[in-house]
């Protein structure tokens, strides 16, 4: 939902030739610039066509950490939280509003995370033509509708309640558009950027759609919470399937007044809640860690321990809502300039020139304008 228009890119291209950035165009030969791309993409091709590749592929999209759930509650040891924060509003695309929390000064690159908004996009506003490159994106729909376009032909719509993942890989340029609702009514949900591993940063791009009626629930304590598990696994109950090449656990807890849950996230994995509604308390009772979160606050959890214990007041006027999302980290440098992830700077300014020149993955962006973003284009 990062937008940037082709005047945008061009505006930083020629910003970024009195940054450091130009180095590698005042040090290397014109031709030894144009192959930075084409090698990266040819030694994608060849790990991607490779059996080594197939197996590593085949590991990331199936893998399913299996655990014993209710061993685990039982004897689980808290995550404690390294901090919470306000998601602040804040302007985005063409007229949307977005409650940014991870891509902030307050928190970057929490690996494998790159960026989490929460966005209202009203009659009017839009993600309208902008491009990607190196990421994996997931936009889960809470309320209305949105419909997506890219240059490959692929165009669709989500509901409330279902999710896309759009892997990004080499080149992507798409818009996001919300249905105009009768009553005016925004429409609300959440994006989530998660970074993709180097040797997959050049892949074919995809998209992957999850209707919510194939999403999996399982309620907890007595009926007094329920969990979607959107993916990976709570107290017995595992996700359908596993959407993004980066292994990522996202769990779309309501907490009814009074209602614990303890949930088990993977070790070593980093995880966070994003509080959607009412407030939270995080913490074991008795362990004099506890912290109440407030309604879109982040939380951001500490590495150690196994499992996120959280709870809605007995008192509470009101349900509570959160989703808790834990992904593996990579162990990669990331340099983000705008809608473009790569693991170096030369890396990020070919990217660049590569859209501008409709070259290594953004053949198909020369002339291309999506329809559901025409009603923008001045």
């Amino acid at each position: 939902m990062f937008r940037f228009t082709l005047n945008n890119i061009i505006t930083a291209t020629v910003l970024a030739l009195f940054s450091s950035l130009l180095h590698i165009y005042t040090t290397e030969s014109p031709a030894s610039v144009a192959t930075i791309a084409s090698t990266k993409l040819t030694a994608a091709k060849q790990f991607l066509t490779t059996s080594h590749s197939s197996s590593l592929l085949s590991n990331i999209q199936k893998r399913t950490i299996h655990t014993n759930t209710s061993a685990m509650t039982a004897a689980a040891v808290p995550r404690t939280i390294n901090k919470a924060f306000l998601a602040r509003e804040q302007s985005e695309g063409q007229g949307a509003r977005v409650r940014r929390s991870i891509g902030t000064p307050a928190l970057r690159n929490f690996s494998p995370f790159l960026m989490l908004d929460h966005f209202s996009i009203k009659p009017g506003a839009g993600f309208p033509d902008h491009p990607h490159r190196g990421q994996e994106t997931i936009t889960y729909l809470m309320e209305g509708a949105v419909d997506h376009e890219d240059f490959t032909g692929s165009r669709g719509t989500i509901n409330a309640g279902d999710l896309q993942f759009m892997t990004a890989g080499k080149g992507i340029q798409h818009a996001e558009m919300p249905r105009q609702n009768e009553d005016g009514s925004a429409n609300v949900g959440l994006q989530l950027w998660v970074d993709l591993p180097e040797k997959l940063k050049y892949c074919e791009p995809r998209y992957r759609d999850l209707r919510a009626a194939e999403i999996p629930s399982v309620d907890v304590d007595d009926g007094k919470a329920t969990i979607k598990v959107i993916s990976g696994q709570s107290h017995g109950v595992d996700s359908v399937k596993d959407l993004a090449y980066t292994p990522v656990w996202i769990l779309d807890v309501t907490l009814r007044p009074g209602a614990k849950v303890v949930q088990p996230v993977p070790q070593g994995w980093n995880a966070f809640a994003y509080v959607l509604e009412g407030d939270v308390v995080f913490g074991k009772e008795g362990d004099g860690n506890r912290q109440p979160v407030a309604q879109y606050h982040n939380a951001v959890f500490n590495r150690e321990g196994d499992a996120v214990y959280v709870e809605n007041d007995a008192d509470a006027a009101k349900d509570a809502r959160l989703v808790i999302v834990a992904g593996t980290p990579l162990d990669q440098e990331v340099v983000q300039y705008g809608p473009f992830v790569l693991n170096s700077k030369e890396e990020v300014m070919q990217a660049i020139v590569d859209f501008q020149t409709h070259s290594n993955g953004f053949e198909r962006s020369e002339g291309w304008q999506s329809e559901i973003g025409k009603s923008m284009r001045h």
